[in-house]
């Protein structure tokens, strides 16, 4: 077994006394001595800090760019403004989703932020299909941080008052605790937050200088997942894969009108013809929010049936837990287009019994993002 690589707050979580685990090849915080639901909670109502440095951050550069990257991901990047950041995809040829990511207009580069688990094979992807038209460099001299939450706009522009002037998926460059750094607003708890690059020198002292607020808590990754499942966001090979496309996976909404049929850029990407069919006529299944019934959570891989006996699987739980917000178990999973209805009641299958859940609407809890 490979050893586990290290994020530049490593020791910091140690000395915060985090229950550290192994998560993407890294050594990552779970929790800290608050414990997962308190974690939970301060997010929710004050602000918490994440250490999300194992992520990937790349550069795409040159005269164009923006059309390069068109051709791998089905959203609209030539139209989108200086210093705007949207959400996308890279897509396989049978329209399956490669990686989630978030993509920034920085002027002189495209700026991207994609997951741990997959990073060397989308710098990969990227270089094979871009390179040598345009440069694909992948940033490793920087840490990433995630502060989100209700109070996180008052804690951040008390180090650089621009931080308040920002909205929903801005980007900016901030000076924060001496130290340049490239923010966007934006985050994946359904909080309103930001996302910080810093040079890895700066990494440990900016943390410190966040956590010295009376308003922010160490959060790990425990806490993260049931917020973000809360809030209705996929979870990379859980909730969405390689076998997912972007329209069972919920994520219409992100495959902008110009990139669709009859728009002015409609398709030219891996998997445009079924993707673009499926926009069109509707997906075979489709991911759901799931609300169990009773306080015993139901997680990943429980099969779903239409009927409490008998019958053929209609799909499955990609993600489950307990819900601090909620107050009880929540989940989403993909199931047979002809029972994806929100209010519709299907089974999970768990220790041989079938119970009962509802197809819900999501998120579980409304998002608060500054608009």
């Amino acid at each position: 077994m490979s050893e586990l690589l290290e994020t530049p707050l490593h020791d910091l979580h140690v000395a915060l006394g985090a229950k550290m685990v192994p998560f993407a090849g890294y050594s990552m915080p779970v929790q800290y001595p608050l414990g997962v639901m308190k974690e939970h909670i301060q997010t929710r109502e004050r602000a918490g800090l994440f250490d999300v440095s194992h992520m990937g951050q790349v550069k795409v550069s040159g005269t164009g760019a923006a059309a390069a990257l068109e051709r791998l991901i089905p959203v609209d990047i030539e139209g989108l403004g200086l210093d705007r950041q949207r959400y996308g995809m890279f897509t396989n040829a049978a329209g399956g989703i490669m990686d989630d990511l978030m993509l920034a207009n920085r002027g002189d580069h495209i700026f991207i932020v994609v997951n741990a688990a997959c990073k060397d094979a989308d710098i990969a992807h990227m270089k094979a299909h871009l390179e040598p038209d345009v440069s694909v460099t992948p940033v490793t001299d920087r840490a990433l941080l995630a502060l989100q939450g209700p109070r996180a706009q008052s804690v951040l522009s008390a180090l650089d008052p621009k931080a308040a002037t920002m909205r929903f998926m801005d980007v900016a460059t901030l000076s924060l605790n001496g130290a340049e750094c490239w923010v966007s607003r934006s985050g994946y708890t359904g909080e309103d937050g930001y996302e910080i690059s810093v040079a890895e020198a700066d990494a440990v002292a900016l943390a410190e200088a966040l956590l010295a607020h009376g308003d922010v808590e160490a959060i790990g990754l425990g806490a993260r997942d049931s917020l973000r499942l809360e809030g209705g966001l996929c979870l990379y090979g859980h909730d969405i894969d390689a076998s997912t496309t972007p329209v069972e996976g919920a994520l219409s909404w992100a495959i902008q009108k110009v990139r669709r049929s009859g728009g002015a850029r409609a398709g030219g990407f891996p998997g445009a013809d079924i993707i673009l069919g499926q926009l069109e006529q509707g997906a075979p299944r489709k991911r759901v929010g799931l609300l169990p019934e009773g306080r015993a959570p139901m997680r990943e891989g429980v099969a779903l049936f239409a009927s409490a006996e008998g019958g053929a699987q209609i799909g499955a739980i990609t993600s489950g837990g307990f819900g601090p917000s909620v107050g009880g178990p929540v989940a989403m999973g993909l199931v047979g287009h002809a029972h994806s209805e929100v209010g519709t009641t299907v089974f999970g299958e768990l220790r041989g019994k079938r119970l009962p859940l509802t197809i819900a609407k999501l998120p579980f809890t409304a998002a608060n993002f500054k608009r």
